[in-house]
């Protein structure tokens, strides 16, 4: 699948098949968020994989919205150091996860962590250093259930040429 095309039919599965996902597939997604800009080139990025039942299931009752991450075979935890732009980066980093997860025919969804109440819990969980702030949870799985598209605002609804206007 093409990039755009894989940007097009992006859709957070919060549903999955309890098919393990194969440890190259996953590789391969994170080596995708590993090559996402990253302001000044510090690459502050750490991705936690999480296979383990158990420890799935933790993060799911820790999250306020990501229950279904108990369910989801694999979960890729983001942290980045503390630095200037560590929310920026990780964020790009989380958006090459969840494009190229879509690129390899599994299904995703973004669980937030920066500026939760979760996230200290979860950095103490998953063994991460002080001085890492948790960016965000993904969830990773062959989809259970199709998502449904929703309708996005038309392009002539949000593009501005020159001037906001």
């Amino acid at each position: 699948m093409d990039a755009l095309d894989a940007l097009k039919t992006r859709r957070s599965a919060r549903h999955y098949q309890s098919t393990a996902v194969p440890r190259d597939v996953v590789s391969e997604i994170v080596d995708a968020g590993r090559l996402a800009p990253t302001a000044n080139n510090i690459q502050p990025w750490e991705f936690v994989i999480v296979q383990d039942e158990k420890i799935r299931n933790a993060i799911a009752d820790l999250s306020d919205y990501g229950k279904f991450i108990a369910e989801a075979p694999v979960c890729i935890a983001v942290f980045c150091k503390s630095t200037k732009y560590a929310l920026e980066d990780g964020s790009a980093a989380t958006q090459n996860l969840l494009v190229a997860a879509t690129a390899l025919g599994m299904g995703s969804c973004w669980v937030a962590g920066d500026k939760k109440r979760y996230a200290a819990a979860l950095r103490d969980l998953l063994g991460v250093p002080e001085g890492y702030r948790l960016i965000s949870l993904v969830s990773i799985g062959l989809s259970a259930k199709p998502t449904p598209s929703l309708a996005k605002r038309p392009l002539e609804d949000v593009i501005h040429w020159e001037r906001f206007s």
